[in-house]
């Protein structure tokens, strides 16, 4: 099943297992995957972009020893 290109916030949290307020502060800190506020006030993430924010995490990210 092909994944979505444009996520709901609700989504994103869900995926990154994460609660909102967190969320917010992360994304206060500008550490928070790249959103697109939309006219409404509501949040969407491109997919894409949320792929790319797991992908620096990984890198940023010392391996386990």
């Amino acid at each position: 099943m092909p994944r979505p290109p444009v996520l709901k916030l609700a989504e994103v949290l869900a995926e990154i297992r994460m609660s909102p307020s967190a969320f917010y502060r992360l994304r206060a800190r500008g550490l928070a995957p790249r959103m697109i506020k939309l006219p409404n006030g509501e949040l969407r993430c491109r997919r894409a972009d949320l792929d790319a924010w797991w992908e620096a995490c990984e890198r940023e990210t010392p391996e386990w020893r």
